[in-house]
């Protein structure tokens, strides 16, 4: 009876043990915590300084190969070539305007269009619009037709529209002012 005691005891150890490797196997390694960097403000902005050049090299190359086009460059990245001009006043401020539009990517894709015989209106600088467009139509008359170039920093910026445009793209806008009102 001795010896059988001796042999469950020695059976119910080496169960014991191999439940703890078991255990202690099945743990695996222990979680680690993700690495989350540091992004310091002077990163942020020398990041959004490459992009911006990157950008306005890409729109100099476009350019470079439109050489017929006259086009302002307004300082904040923004290119108007303003290719059917008319006299009159220029949109401002609180204006509302009626346009036509063409949106294509520099590689020519088209993007969105106004449909045939329908305007699009829109407040000058109290709309839901890309500031590039805000900014470009104020260089308009009504009937002038023009291509705005627009960096995305003044476009649909780090995220795309979330249908069609994709991040950080260039807008190339055909424009065309039909009334102001």
């Amino acid at each position: 009876m001795y010896c059988l005691n001796l042999i469950d005891m020695m059976r119910f150890i080496l169960s014991c043990s191999l439940l703890y490797l078991f255990l202690v196997a099945c743990e695996g390694t222990p979680e680690e915590k993700p690495f989350i960097p540091e992004w310091t403000k002077e990163q942020s902005t020398t990041l959004n300084e490459n992009l911006s050049r990157e950008q306005d090299i890409r729109i100099r190359l476009y350019l470079e190969q439109r050489k017929n086009w006259d086009v302002i460059d307004t300082g904040s990245g923004l290119r108007v070539w303003v290719y059917e001009d008319h006299e009159g006043p220029t949109a401002q401020e609180n204006d509302q305007v009626d346009v036509k539009f063409e949106v294509r990517l520099l590689n020519d894709s088209l993007i969105y269009k106004s449909e045939e015989g329908e305007l699009s209106t829109f407040k000058v600088d109290k709309s839901d619009i890309e500031t590039g467009v805000m900014e470009g139509i104020k260089y308009l008359s009504v009937g002038d037709k023009a291509k705005l170039i627009v960096p995305s920093h003044i476009g649909h910026g780090l995220l795309g529209d979330f249908r069609k445009i994709p991040p950080l793209e260039v807008l190339v806008i055909d424009l065309e002012l039909v009334k102001i009102y």
